[in-house]
């Protein structure tokens, strides 16, 4: 027999899967709360979790008490801390539509070897990477994070230990340096990347395909001069690309009438 709780036993789930969507929408929340100024000594004030933890339950209809909300922003920290080690090296980039990382199998498979907590990024990536870049930039948790030995790579983001002068500036300017180096790098991997996709390269697959008329030929040699038409063409399937040419072509000459 249906007890009169039933409706708040299903809404609570005691051993809950954090999904992407649960995992955007209470990085969502913290961040607005991070923005509204609503924190005390470098971590979220009790009035913000109180409102985060109702908040949650209302967009999404699944009760979450605040510790359980503040433990998955724990393992949050750890996970932003994991992919910054992995974008600080190179040859990896991260693609923020989708949130995963990108980089060879080869580079994956070294650096799993080396810290094997990045292998869950590997597979899933960090779809709230850029939500938790802007919250750590301002809250700190108490605990440590867990990372490999090299704890100076993510230092611009700790909370500073009370030390004498010369050694907080000596801090600083390690983390600049590490930062500088970290942006260069990621640079060049997307160079790298974008190089996959040049007119030259289409121009060798465009004349792969048979049977293209002289018309659609020429006018997808204009449309190669746009750098998101080269990698749509280049992504695409082989039996696909003719007629996403042939429909560019039709698309342009409605619009030029």
């Amino acid at each position: 027999m249906a007890t009169g709780n039933s409706s708040d036993q299903q809404q609570y789930q005691p051993h809950p899967v954090w999904t992407a969507l649960l995992t955007k929408l209470l990085a969502n929340l913290i961040l607005d709360q991070v923005r509204k100024g609503n924190t005390a000594n470098n971590s979220l004030s009790n009035k913000a979790w109180n409102f985060i933890t109702n908040e949650f339950y209302t967009r999404s209809g699944i009760k979450r008490d605040k510790e359980h909300l503040k433990n998955r922003f724990a393992a949050l920290r750890r996970e932003f801390s994991v992919v910054k080690l992995i974008l600080a090296r190179d040859n990896f980039v991260f693609d923020e539509s989708t949130g995963c990382i990108i980089a060879a199998d080869e580079s994956w498979d070294q650096y799993v070897k080396e810290c094997p907590d990045a292998e869950a990024v590997r597979r899933g990536g960090c779809p709230v990477y850029t939500q938790l870049s802007q919250i750590f930039g301002v809250v700190h948790l108490e605990e440590e994070p867990l990372l490999p030995q090299r704890s100076y790579e993510y230092a611009a983001v700790k909370t500073p230990k009370k030390r004498p002068s010369r050694g907080v500036e000596a801090s600083i300017a390690s983390a600049i340096v590490e930062m500088a180096a970290a942006s260069r790098l990621r640079t060049n991997a997307l160079t790298q990347m974008k190089s996959r996709f040049t007119l030259a390269e289409c121009i060798r697959e465009l004349d792969g395909i048979n049977g293209v008329a002289e018309n659609v030929y020429f006018a997808a040699l204009e449309i190669f001069n746009n750098p998101s038409a080269r990698e749509t063409f280049l992504s695409l399937r082989s039996d696909m690309r003719l007629t996403w040419l042939q429909w560019k072509c039709t698309l342009n000459i409605s619009n030029n009438q």
